[in-house]
């Protein structure tokens, strides 16, 4: 059987609306309820909720909190699935990467958009995507959203269009033309 585990941190992915005050606010995890939902035969998946926050909210504490679980489930030979928010997704995972360097398993990060339950939310999308991922790519410390895998020091969020897009081809993109010959 196939394992993964997931540390949960809060996020975008876990926020629920707050009728009493109009707004959405991390209250209590969602990963179960999302998980309920899948179909994952041949896949044993643990949870650890590390915290609940959105990631405007993170600390440098809880970034290396995140690393050191990331660290213990790791030297068990189990890949990693982190959900995240989107702002600070990428610093996180660049601590994690800088703690880790000479990883074995796959640590994931992962988030959505819009929360679930909400239309259009790409929640379960960026879940199931982030689990299948854990199980195909090489190890390493890589971001999974919207249908893409990223290495985490090659990705950046682009606000402007909700999502993330590669750092590299914005670099490719930028660089001077080679004249000719």
């Amino acid at each position: 059987m196939r394992r993964v585990h997931i540390l949960t941190t809060g996020g975008t992915m876990e926020k629920r609306y707050v009728e009493q005050n109009g707004e959405m606010r991390n209250t209590e995890p969602q990963i179960a309820r999302c998980l309920k939902l899948l179909r994952l035969p041949g896949l044993e998946v643990t949870v650890e909720q590390l915290m609940n926050k959105d990631s405007l909210d993170m600390t440098e504490a809880d970034r290396e909190c995140i690393a050191d679980h990331v660290a213990t489930a790791v030297a068990k030979g189990l890949p990693v699935l982190v959900t995240h928010g989107t702002d600070t997704m990428v610093e996180t995972g660049k601590v994690v990467a800088a703690r880790l360097p000479t990883l074995r398993t796959p640590v994931i990060f992962t988030g959505a958009m819009t929360p679930l339950g909400i239309e259009g939310s790409d929640a379960m999308q960026n879940l199931t995507e982030a689990l299948l991922a854990t199980q195909l790519v090489q190890p390493g410390v890589f971001l999974s959203f919207h249908g893409e895998v990223f290495p985490i020091g090659t990705v950046r969020k682009d606000r402007e269009h909700s999502r993330f897009v590669s750092t590299e081809a914005a670099r490719v993109a930028t660089e001077e033309p080679q004249g000719r010959g």
